[in-house]
């Protein structure tokens, strides 16, 4: 299992890194990515430390470790360039918080991130046709997840990502040790969006490919 959104206490989840690997490692995952929320008050200090822990990685902590980042309720017309100045300062992978329906993110964050290239689209809401294909072309990954409140579109972005052929991932969103969840309920959470078993499988896919191309290439 791998988790490519998850929070530690540098910004709004509940546990030091270090404890969020060795509770990811417990729990049955191979990779995760440290993705914290920020903008650009906190990204030169978000990376710098939570670098520290990735790069001890799987020697230490028994599991491969992604720096990265979620962009957070940047104005849209700023997340090209936050994007750039994230993978210039070390980010391996970056996400951008989509248009959840149950946050007031800017209308137009979602087509921004496509825009900017961004590798994971988290949690798009009630994501468009247009953006879908822009999805589609640029490679930018959508995200179904399992955190409460954020899964209610989750039917509605595995339907688009059908439509246009988009790659999707399965994320937790991890702020918490229950947050990562289990084999069994991440695939029900994905049956449960609509995809098939063999859609589910290339969702899971598609993460261990992202990991394994990071992995090798120092950047997603």
């Amino acid at each position: 299992m791998i988790d490519l959104h998850t929070h530690t206490l540098f910004s709004d989840g509940e546990l030091l890194p270090s404890e969020l690997a060795r509770r990811a490692r417990v729990a049955g995952y191979q990779a995760l990515a440290l993705t914290d929320h920020t903008d650009a008050s906190n990204l030169h200090h978000i990376l710098e430390n939570l670098g520290r822990v990735a790069a001890q990685g799987a020697a230490y902590h028994g599991l491969d470790i992604l720096l990265g980042v979620e962009l957070t309720h940047v104005p849209s017309a700023l997340i090209g360039q936050l994007v750039g100045t994230a993978r210039l300062n070390g980010a391996q992978i970056v996400l951008v918080h989509g248009e959840t329906v149950v946050e007031p993110v800017e209308v137009g964050t979602n087509l921004a991130a496509i825009e900017a290239g961004v590798d994971v689209l988290a949690h798009p809401g009630l994501l468009t046709a247009e953006d879908a294909r822009l999805a589609a072309e640029k490679g930018v990954h959508l995200e179904i997840t399992t955190r409460k409140g954020h899964s209610l579109t989750n039917g509605h972005v595995a339907a688009m990502a059908r439509r246009f052929g988009v790659k999707l991932v399965i994320n937790n969103d991890a702020h918490a040790p229950g947050d990562l969840v289990s084999r069994e309920l991440r695939r029900n959470a994905a049956l449960g969006a609509g995809l098939s078993e063999a859609e589910y499988l290339q969702a899971e896919a598609n993460s261990r490919a992202l990991v394994a191309r990071i992995i090798q290439n120092g950047y997603a």
